[in-house]
C-alpha cells in the first residue's frame, strides 16, 4: 500500500511540474506584462525598472525556478485586468465554482445509478427504452443549450427559478455558501441541473452497460441455483462490482465539472472561476490563467490520487497485486 501510495505522489509531482511549465510558457509567448501594465507610453527606463521588479530579466530556469516556488505558496502575483492579488480572487471564486459542481455531481450520482439500475433491470420494457433514448439526448445536446432551454422554460416562461447570479449567500470567513438560504437554492438549481445532465446520462449508461455485463457472469448464475432473492442478487452482489468502474469514472467526471463549469458560469452569470477565466482570456490576463490552469490540474490530481486509492481498497485484485510485489 505504502509503495503504491509513494509510486502515485511521483506521478502526480511530475504531471503538476509539466503544467507549472505549461502555465510559465503563458507569461512567455502570450503578451508582453510590461506592456500591459505601463502602457505604450511608458519610458524604456520605466519598462526595464518594471521588468527587472518582475524577475523578467533573468535566465529562463531562474524565472521558472521562481515561478514554481510562488506558486507552490499560492502567490501568482497580479491580476493585470483588477491589479488584484489572484490568489485573492481564486478564494472568492472558489467557493462558488465547487459548491455548484458537488451539487452537480450529488444529481448526476443520486440519479444516474438508480436509473441506470432500471434501465439493466427492465431491458426491452418501454420504461427502459425510453430512458436510454433520453440518455441520448443528455449526452448529444451541448451543455450552453441545454442551459438556454431551462431557462427559457423555468425562468422565461414559467417564471419559477431566476436566471441568473448565486442569490443570497452566507459568509463563514472567506468561504460562502448558497445553500443555506432559500434565494441561494433558488439561483443554484438552474445551472447545477444544467451542469449535471451530462455526467447523468454518462453515469447511467456506464452503470447499465456494466449491470448487464455483471449479470451475465457465472458467480450471478451460481447465486441463482443457491436459491438467492433477486434483490440479494442485484444489490448485494451484481450493483456491488458494477459500481468498481463507475467509482472510476465518476471521481474523474468530478474534477471535469470542475473544470468545464466554464460554459454554464457563462450562460448563467455564476460568479465562480469558470467565468473569471472567461473575462481573464477576453483580456490576456495571464496571472489568473496560469493560476486557473495549475488549480484545476491540481484538482485534477487529487482527485485522481483520491479514486486511485480508493479503488485498490474496493477491488481485492489490485491488493493482491500490490503484495505479490
Amino acid at each position: 500500500m505504502l509503495v503504491f501510495i509513494l509510486r502515485r505522489l511521483v506521478q502526480a509531482l511530475i504531471v503538476m511540474l509539466a503544467v507549472a511549465f505549461i502555465a510559465f510558457m503563458l507569461f512567455q509567448y502570450v503578451g508582453d506584462p510590461v506592456s500591459n501594465m505601463l502602457g505604450q507610453d511608458a519610458t524604456p527606463e520605466q519598462r526595464t525598472e518594471l521588468r527587472r521588479q518582475l524577475g523578467l530579466d533573468a535566465s529562463f530556469p531562474v524565472q521558472f525556478a521562481h515561478f514554481v516556488a510562488n506558486a507552490v505558496q499560492g502567490d501568482f502575483g497580479l491580476s493585470l485586468r483588477q491589479g488584484r492579488q489572484v490568489s485573492s480572487l481564486i478564494v472568492e471564486r472558489f467557493p462558488a465554482t465547487l459548491e455548484l459542481s458537488l451539487v452537480a455531481a450529488v444529481i448526476a450520482l443520486c440519479a444516474g445509478i438508480p436509473l441506470g439500475v432500471y434501465a439493466a433491470l427492465r431491458r426491452g420494457r418501454f420504461g427502459a427504452q425510453l430512458l436510454m433514448m433520453l440518455s441520448l439526448l443528455g449526452v448529444s445536446l451541448p451543455t450552453f443549450l441545454i442551459g438556454i432551454l431551462l431557462i427559457l422554460v423555468f425562468a422565461v416562461m414559467l417564471k419559477w427559478l431566476p436566471s441568473f447570479g448565486r442569490g443570497d449567500v452566507v459568509s463563514f470567513g472567506s468561504w460562502t455558501t448558497g445553500l443555506l438560504t432559500a434565494d441561494g437554492l433558488r439561483h443554484l438549481l438552474l445551472p447545477a441541473v444544467t451542469l449535471a445532465v451530462f455526467q447523468l446520462t454518462l453515469i447511467m449508461r456506464l452503470v447499465r452497460a456494466e449491470m448487464l455485463e455483471v449479470l451475465r457472469t457465472d458467480y450471478i448464475k451460481f447465486a441463482r441455483a443457491r436459491g438467492l432473492s433477486d434483490r440479494a442478487i442485484y444489490f448485494g452482489h451484481a450493483l456491488k462490482n458494477t459500481l468498481v468502474p463507475v467509482i472510476t469514472i465518476t471521481g474523474l467526471q468530478l474534477g471535469s465539472l470542475i473544470a468545464f463549469s466554464i460554459i454554464t458560469e457563462t450562460v448563467f452569470q455564476w460568479p465562480g472561476m469558470g467565468l473569471l477565466f472567461i473575462q481573464a482570456v477576453q483580456f490576456a490576463d495571464i496571472p489568473v490563467m496560469a493560476a486557473y490552469l495549475c488549480l484545476i490540474s491540481l484538482i485534477f490530481v487529487a482527485i485522481n490520487l483520491a479514486v486511485d486509492l480508493l479503488y485498490f481498497s474496493v477491488d481485492p485484485r489490485l491488493r493482491a497485486e500490490g503484495k505479490a510485489h
